[in-house]
Formats: C-alpha cells, structure tokens, sequence
C-alpha cells in the first residue's frame, strides 16, 4: 500500500543532504565540543557554523542563539527565565488561548505560582485583537508570548505590529516560531521580538533539537543547569551531529523563497478544496486561507463525520493526516485551538481534520489524497 505523509505540521522528514550531514559528523566528529584538543576543536567548529547558520536565518548574531532540545524547551526557558527574573517589576503576563501546550502549561504553572496571565481572545480564523493586547499591557506586564503561526490552522500573526506595541512596554516579546521557521520570513530586528523558539525537526532536520533567540540586552538564568556549555546558558554536552543537521536544514530552508513556497501549498490547498466542492460535499474552512494564513496548514470540517472514523479511514487507505496537534493527540479534550475559534459546543471541534503540507509534499500525492477524501467523506456522509 502507498503510504502519503500529510502531517509535516506534527515532524518533517529529514532532508537526504540532512542525514548524510549527520551521518559524516557521527563517523567524523565526535569529539566533545568543550574539549581543548582537536577533536573537540573540530566539534566546536561544527557548532559554531550551524550556530552562525541559525543567527543569519532570522537577523540575529550569533551570541544571540542558544542550542535547545526543541520547541518545548526553548518556549520553557524563554516563559520561566523571564517571570522569575523580572518578577520585582510586576507578575503580568499576556499570551492567547490558542497557543502550544508547551506555552500554556507553563503559563498555568504560573498562574498558580501567582501570576496574573491573560490569555487574549481569537475570532473564528484563530486573530488576536491588536486593540485587545494594547488593553491588556500595563506597566507591570513583563512578558507577550504570541506564536508566529497556529499549529493547527496556519494563522500568521502580525508580529512586527505586535513587536512595534510591546517595544515601548516593559515587556519581552516572545514568539513560538516552531511553525514559522521555514514558512515565514522572521527577521527579529524589524519585529522587535526578543525570545523566539524554534524546533528542527519541523523543517526536515533532526528531532530533540532547537534553539531559542535570546536579544543581547537580556540575561535570563538558564533552565537547565550543569556544565557551562552554550555560555552558560544551558547545560549538557552538545548534540554535535544533530545541531549539524540542524545547520544543514536551516541552509536548506534559508535559500527557499517562502512566497514561492507559499504559492506552492496555496496550490495543493486548491486541490483539495476543489475536488470537495466539485463533489458537492458538506464541509467548511477551519480559519482562513487567505494571504495572511501559512497555507502549509489546511484543517477542514466534516459536517457529521468524527475526526477519529475520518483519519480511521484515510489511514487504513495509506494516507497520513491529523485530528489537531500531535502533542495533544493522545487526549480525549478537543483540541483547545477549535474551542477557542468556535466555542465548546460547535461540532467543529470534534468533526475535523488537519492536514498539511511540507516542501517534499508532491502535487501527484495530494491529487491522490484528495481523490480518497472525497471517496471516504461521501460514504460517510450518505450513511
């Protein structure tokens, strides 16, 4: 059976030129980059570049990067560093309702550490109100963590005119970039961000690895502690091979004109959406798919078909897609990004799938996916 990946937004396939970097590095360099002698030179070098790589993807210097093990950590360091470093000038945080759990939870945490956090309202295309973040800040916010673009309905958030509200606070600006990464332009000077997290292995590099954009200006202490890699700033020896990778995958995604790439899923969304209504079938756009919307993302409602009978069957049919984020997956909640677009009792939340595309995702594979589709929801809905 012909298996079709459409789930790039839960991990992407890591690229050829990718592993082959990896593989060299784990045959080749193996020292410990905190050694003096030459290997551990050479391993230092190796993580110098993919570091000087990493900087160079979003306008940032060098300095300013700090190695992670994904996503997850890098949002924890940024939320934690922060509200425990400036809590002597307030306790308010702000953020949305439809951020990743690696975000919320440790907002929650704060929440019972006694932090006031504000989680801003979205409408039904998952969009913040500017008036409603400038409303929200107060002198004694500290931190604005907003994600660059929704892991489950591919809405890009305005980040340089949310950047431009929170400079003359005195708070950090955080931005989740996990999904920006690759299908966005991110230049954190022009859009004054001051923590930004990332993940590899969203944009074909290895999994366990990220980094986390740290501005100059600011000293947070680190989250994990130990030796004094990564200045001090996080302990444990360097993943060498993987933050090889992670370089490789960050030239690959670098020399890719995002509005061509763009363009290209904007194409394979059409695909989709034109077959369905071409068979006359009843669903609906989750959010939007306009020029504000990262069209990587498309997640779809199936008017009286359950997510988990629709990616039963897409599955048994050797098609991969998703119900929500990957990391929530297990759980019988529906997914909070839904509820917070739609409310608690719309069938939304409970009735659609997210698909999504990556830069290997072939126009053929999605012609074959949509023919499925339309197959499946026509037998489901006729029942």
């Amino acid at each position: 059976m012909t298996e079709v990946y459409l789930d790039n937004a839960a991990t992407t396939p890591m690229s050829d030129n990718v592993i082959n970097v990896i593989t060299a590095e784990m045959k080749n360099d193996f020292g410990n980059a905190s050694s003096t002698y030459e290997l551990g030179r050479k391993a230092r070098h190796v993580v110098d570049l993919a570091r000087q790589k990493a900087a160079h993807a979003i306008n940032a210097s060098e300095s300013e990067i700090i190695f992670t093990s994904g996503g997850s950590e890098s949002n924890n360091t940024a939320i934690f560093g922060t509200a425990h470093s400036r809590q002597n000038i307030g306790k308010r945080i702000i953020t949305t309702k439809i951020e990743h759990p690696s975000v919320l939870k440790p907002m929650q945490q704060l929440q019972r550490e006694g932090y006031d956090v504000v989680y801003l309202d979205v409408d039904e295309n998952g969009r913040i109100s500017l008036a409603d973040l400038k409303e929200a800040l107060t002198p004694q916010t500290i931190l604005v963590s907003i994600m660059a673009v929704n892991n489950e309905m591919g809405t890009i958030n305005p980040l340089a005119e949310i950047g431009a509200i929170v400079k003359p606070s005195n708070a950090y600006f955080h931005v989740d970039a996990v999904q920006g990464l690759g299908n966005i332009d991110l230049d954190v000077e022009k859009m004054n961000i001051d923590l930004l997290s990332t993940s590899a292995h969203k944009i074909n590099g290895p999994k366990f690895l990220g980094f986390l954009y740290e501005r100059n200006a600011i000293n947070l202490p680190p989250l994990v502690y130990g030796g004094e890699q990564e200045t001090k700033r996080r302990a444990g020896t360097e993943n060498v091979p993987g933050i090889a990778g992670f370089g490789e995958a960050i030239s690959e995604i670098a020399a890719i004109d995002k509005g061509q790439l763009q363009k290209k899923y904007q194409k394979l969304q059409g695909i989709i959406l034109n077959q369905l209504e071409e068979a006359q079938l009843d669903f609906q756009v989750n959010g939007g798919i306009k020029e504000y919307d990262s069209h990587h993302i498309l997640n779809l409602f199936f008017n009286d078909i359950s997510t988990t009978l629709l990616q039963t069957n897409l599955d048994l049919a050797g098609f991969a897609v998703s119900g929500g984020s990957a990391c929530t997956a297990g759980s019988i909640e529906p997914s909070h990004v839904l509820v917070a677009c739609f409310g608690k009792k719309s069938p939304r939340i409970n009735e659609s799938i997210r698909i999504s595309f990556g830069r290997f995702t072939t126009e053929k594979e999605v012609r074959a996916f949509a023919n499925q589709l339309v197959k499946v929801v026509s037998k489901l809905q006729n029942k």
